[in-house]
Order: C-alpha cells, then structure tokens, then sequence
C-alpha cells in the first residue's frame, strides 16, 4: 500500500499544481484530494518541497511520454509532425508543465526549474527528430523544432486569455501552412 498511497498523492499533486500551481498548494489540499491518510503523506514526503520534486518529475515524465509517442511512431516523419501538432489539447487549461514558468515557488528552485528545462529540451529534441529524418541538418531541425513548440506554447497561452480552444487550432494550422513546400509555380513567380 505504501507504494499505491505514494502514486495517489503524486497525482493529487499534479492535479492540483496542474489547477493552482504549486506555490498556492498546501499540503492539506494534497492530503484532501487524494484521501491518503497524514501518516502516508509525511511519510513519503517529509517536506511539501519533497512532494513538489516527485509530482513536477512525474508530470515532466507523462507529458514526455506522451509526445514520444507520436513522435516516435512508426509513421512517416512529416505525419508524425502533423499528428503531434493536431493532436488533442485541453488549450484553455494551459499545459501542465508550461504553466509551471510562472510559478514562483518552481522558478525559485534549481531542481525544480531543472525539470522544467529538461522537459522543454527533450521536448525540443523529440520533435527535432522527423524534422532531421526528412533531410533537415541538425540545426535546422532543432530550429523547427523549437519553433513548432512555441507555437504550442503560445497557443495555451492565447487560448487562455482568450477563453478558446480555437486559439490553439488556429496557430498549429498556421504553422503547418508555413511547413508546406511552396506550390508548383510560386518560385518561378518569385524568381521573374
């Protein structure tokens, strides 16, 4: 059980960071949500710092996982962009590690802004991967590659201040607008 009541809190954690951030979180909120008992809590997590690190790690690790596989499917590379960005996304809730650079308490901490900074460096390196499979160096791939994050990123941040998801949708078809190989034709234009 203790293995169990440390996985509940964990995801009580996130739930909540996901909601009110971590510097607004209390300890007592995480033992409410997840109806593990005090005993477990302390246990497990000796300070609220403690708990923070394994729910932030976790949420870096799910979020990673879940992009991996898209990215890293057997599909061909500009499909799994596409899918990648297409995929579905709660916009308006903001991403769950995104929202964390503006929390004071996970900015303050060097082990907790590591997580965040490793999750957007092997997010970018993911996503760098089809981009350099279709011929890209690699430079140029990691330059599209943090390129397509930003826009995902800015797309939360639209989608919030402006209460819609559409926000989100409009960005990630812009720029897969501008991944497209100019049509047959618009050279020669450009060139006359």
């Amino acid at each position: 059980m203790t293995t169990e009541a440390r996985r509940i809190l964990i995801e009580a954690a996130q739930e909540l960071y996901a909601t009110n951030g971590v510097a607004a979180t209390t300890p007592r909120e995480v033992l409410a949500r997840s109806g593990v008992g005090q005993g477990s809590l302390y246990h497990h997590f000796p300070s609220k710092r403690d708990l923070a690190a394994a729910a932030v790690a976790q949420t870096v690790d799910d979020t990673l996982g879940s992009a991996a596989a898209t990215l890293q499917s057997t599909a061909e590379p500009r499909l799994r962009i596409t899918d990648y960005l297409e995929r579905p996304r709660a916009a308006t809730a903001g991403c769950r590690v995104g929202r964390l650079t503006s929390d004071p308490v996970v900015m303050g901490d060097d082990a907790l802004r590591g997580e965040v900074s490793r999750y957007f460096a092997e997010l970018i390196e993911l996503v760098a991967t089809p981009f350099a499979e279709q011929g890209l160096d690699d430079a140029s791939a990691r330059d599209r590659a943090t390129t397509a994050v930003a826009v995902i990123q800015g797309g939360y941040v639209l989608s919030r201040a402006l209460g819609d998801d559409a926000a989100m949708r409009s960005a990630v078809r812009g720029l897969l607008e501008l991944l497209e190989p100019p049509a047959a034709g618009t050279r020669q234009k450009e060139q006359a």
